[in-house]
């Protein structure tokens, strides 16, 4: 029996049992930062920057203000190397492309868009599209009876979103199909268009996710794409028609281990899709490459860029056979 002097009364565990119910969220909190230690974000070195990152103080102090923690950067010499320190679990948080992001999901089903950034105009990624001039090509079913050209096979708008697009439509075409002409560059393969050689090119556009309602902030597009740099090479703009689309290719995201405590989540989302209006200067260092700031991500949005993962994964066994 407990002593009468240690029991606690009725009344007092309820109010016992309320306090600790309120001081719980709190206590989860703290729990996860403890857990971490350091918070590591991981990104890939820019070609000839080494291991150095632009604004590295700037950048540490920002990310360690909005999660409440030591934060640290992680530079990776590639992708590759990006992956696995993720899905090791020796980085929380990784900066991706599209498809590096997709083979992260492959690799290990641990990793999860927070968000991603978009164009001042509103785009949010590309799409691949095929290209014709005076109607040449009537339609995709007659792909075969005519002489197309493609960027290299390891171009991703040119040849390899192509191929994943046409497959999620139910077109299946093999790399070598004889009737597909692979220039040695993005460039060459417009100037068969160009010059006659070809009666339809695969290119790309940026394009806005169809679910995304534009914004007063959103800018005009600027020229840009496949059927501008045709134009420039001497084409009519009426000349061009447009024959077929691809599925839309989201920029690259920013992601996290799926594991990451959701408090945590959120402080990142929050930080991120404010970001460009309350620190521009701190936005241009997280993201130079699109200035229109950035937007939440979904895994699903990701859907083409883990159609072209298999794509080439698929390749890669055919190859090795």
């Amino acid at each position: 029996m407990i002593p009468a002097d240690l029991a606690i009364r009725p009344g007092w565990k309820v109010l016992a049992a309320a306090v600790t119910l309120l001081a719980l969220p709190h206590a989860a909190h703290a729990d996860w930062r403890d857990q971490i230690g350091t918070f590591r974000i991981g990104i890939v070195a820019e070609p000839g920057a080494g291991n150095t990152v632009p604004g590295l103080a700037l950048l540490t102090d920002a990310y360690g203000k909005a999660l409440g923690m030591k934060v640290e950067f992680v530079v990776a010499h590639n992708y590759a190397a990006l992956i696995e320190a993720q899905a090791d679990g020796r980085i929380q948080y990784a900066v991706y492309s599209a498809t590096a992001y997709a083979t992260a999901s492959e690799r290990c089903g641990c990793v999860e868009p927070l968000v991603a950034p978009i164009d001042a105009d509103g785009a949010t990624g590309i799409r691949s599209v095929l290209l014709t001039r005076d109607g040449k090509l009537p339609d995709v079913a007659v792909l075969q009876n005519h002489r197309i050209a493609m960027a290299p096979a390891d171009n991703v708008g040119g040849s390899l979103l192509p191929l994943a697009g046409l497959a999620a439509d139910g077109i299946k075409i093999a790399e070598d199909a004889p009737f597909l002409a692979h220039a040695g560059s993005a460039t060459a393969a417009e100037a068969m268009l160009v010059n006659g050689q070809a009666d339809a090119v695969f290119g790309w556009e940026r394009a806005a996710a169809e679910n995304r309602t534009p914004i007063a902030g959103d800018q005009p597009a600027d020229p840009d794409g496949t059927a501008a740099r045709l134009e420039a090479a001497g084409i009519p703009k009426a000349a061009l028609q447009i024959v077929w689309t691809s599925g839309l290719l989201p920029y690259g995201p920013h992601a996290v281990r799926s594991d990451l405590d959701p408090e945590a989540k959120r402080r990142l989302t929050v930080f991120l899709t404010n970001l460009r209006s309350q620190s521009p200067d701190i936005y241009d260092l997280v993201e130079s490459k699109h200035s229109g700031g950035f937007i939440s991500a979904a895994a699903g949005d990701y859907a083409m860029a883990a159609s072209i993962v298999r794509l080439v994964s698929a390749g890669s066994d055919s190859d090795a056979q």
